[in-house]
């Protein structure tokens, strides 16, 4: 993954458009690496990677403190306002192809809101491009992150309560994917208290998948 006193992660966000996908993704990476504003129409239009700077106190190997790299491709929302399904599919595969085709993905991560609600047919979309993008083993290396959970509390939820709520489409996703989920406050002065918690449950995801690392070639299947 890296040198024996450091760690790198690689990680993607994937969803629909306006889920908070760039934002999600500076919040991981404790930057503004990524354009993130209000718009009636989809503000990311093509894939971009991020670096973090090295992140110390969140991990450990035989005792001794490892500085932690974190990496994230973001991506253009679908369904696109200006791109169809099909450019936006490869233009995704391109970049892991890029970015991730040495050291792999250890996570894609899909971003929905908490404070929509998952519909079947959204869903059915989603895990279809999904798996087009990471193929058979997808589930292995798929997390939901749930954004805008700030909405939920100010309603009233506790992630108990929330998870006891969802739609039945939502809890069969999280299911799936081996209950890998984690939420994602979005006020910015709670954000960088919570990176660390949210870095390391997803380091934890990555160590239940025993470090696998999922490979990507250039060449178009």
């Amino acid at each position: 993954m890296a040198g024996s006193n450091e760690m790198t992660i690689n990680l993607v966000v994937l969803g629909r458009t306006q889920t908070g996908k760039s934002a999600a993704g500076n919040s991981l990476l404790g930057s503004d690496d990524f354009e993130s504003r209000l718009s009636p129409s989809s503000v990311t239009t093509c894939c971009s990677l991020g670096h973090s700077c090295h992140i110390s106190g969140i991990t450990r190997r035989n005792g001794c403190e490892l500085a932690l790299r974190v990496r994230v491709l973001d991506t253009p929302g679908f369904p696109h306002s200006s791109l169809s399904k099909e450019r936006v599919r490869e233009a995704v595969r391109s970049a892991l192809a890029q970015h991730f085709r040495e050291e792999g993905l250890h996570l894609a991560l899909l971003v929905l809101r908490a404070d929509l609600p998952l519909c079947p047919d959204e869903n059915e979309h989603t895990v279809q491009f999904i798996q087009e993008l990471l193929g058979p083993t997808w589930k292995d290396f798929t997390a939901v992150l749930l954004t805008h959970a700030d909405k939920a509390k100010e309603a009233g939820f506790s992630e108990e309560a929330y998870l006891h709520s969802v739609s039945s489409t939502l809890l069969s996703l999280l299911s799936s994917v081996q209950h890998k989920y984690v939420f994602l406050d979005n006020q910015k002065s709670k954000i960088k208290e919570e990176r660390a918690i949210v870095l390391q449950k997803l380091l934890n995801f990555i160590r239940q998948n025993k470090y696998q690392v999922l490979l990507f070639k250039h060449n178009k299947e």
